[in-house]
C-alpha cells in the first residue's frame, strides 16, 4: 500500500521504530515495529530498493540485523512462510497509535476472519457495530498500514467480487488462492 506523497506521519520517534526488508516467494517486503507493536507492513514489490525507500522515508535509517527485536524476526519468517503457501498465524500486536478508534475496531474484527474465508464490507461494518458504514469500512481497508497481518485481502464486494486492494487485484487473488479460497472464474 503506497502512501500519498506529503502525507507521511511519523507515529513514533525514529529511534523507537525498527524495520527490515526481506524477500518472499512473491517479492520483496518490509515490516516496521515500535516497542508497542507493529506499525507497517509493505506488500511485495519487485525490488528491495522500493521497499527500503518507502520505509526509510517514513522511519529513518534501517535497523541493523542484530538490533531487530525477535518479534520482527519471527514475523518476517512467518510472512515468508505465508507466501510459500503455509498456514501461519498473525496475532502480532498493532501499535495503539495506528488509525482512528473506528478503524482499529474494524481491523480487530477483520483479524477474526479465518484463513480461507472472506467477508463483505457490509458484513464487516455490521460486526464492527456500524451496519450502515460499509464505505467507512472501505476507508479503513484503504488505510490499513499492516496488510496480511490485518488481512484486508479477505474483504470482498457484496456480490463476492474482488474489489480494491492496495497491492492490486492480482496479489489479492494470489493470497486468497494461497489460503484455499475458491474464486469465481
Amino acid at each position: 500500500m503506497k502512501r500519498p506523497a506529503g502525507k507521511v506521519q511519523r507515529r513514533r520517534t525514529l529511534s523507537e521504530v525498527a524495520w527490515t526488508t526481506f524477500q518472499t516467494a512473491r517479492g520483496w517486503m518490509g515490516i516496521a515495529a515500535s516497542p508497542a507493536g507493529l506499525v507497517r507492513v509493505v506488500l511485495p514489490q519487485a525490488a528491495e530498493a522500493q521497499v527500503a525507500e518507502e520505509l526509510q522515508a517514513e522511519f529513518g535509517p534501517p535497523t541493523p540485523e542484530e538490533a531487530l527485536p525477535s518479534a520482527l524476526r519471527d514475523l518476517r519468517a512467518r510472512l515468508i512462510a505465508y507466501f510459500q503457501g503455509q498456514a501461519v498465524a498473525f496475532d502480532d500486536p498493532l501499535d495503539p497509535s495506528l488509525g482512528t478508534p473506528f478503524y482499529r475496531r474494524v481491523w480487530e474484527e477483520l483479524r477474526t476472519v479465518p484463513r480461507g474465508r472472506v467477508v463483505t464490507y457490509a458484513e464487516l461494518a455490521r460486526r464492527a457495530g456500524k451496519p450502515r458504514a460499509a464505505r467507512a469500512v472501505g476507508q479503513a481497508m484503504a488505510r490499513n498500514p499492516c496488510p496480511v497481518v490485518v488481512p484486508c485481502h479477505r474483504v470482498v464486494g457484496s456480490d463476492g467480487s474482488l474489489v480494491g486492494y492496495g497491492g492490486g487485484i492480482d496479489l489479492k487473488a494470489h493470497m486468497l488462492g494461497l489460503e484455499g479460497v475458491l474464486l469465481p472464474l
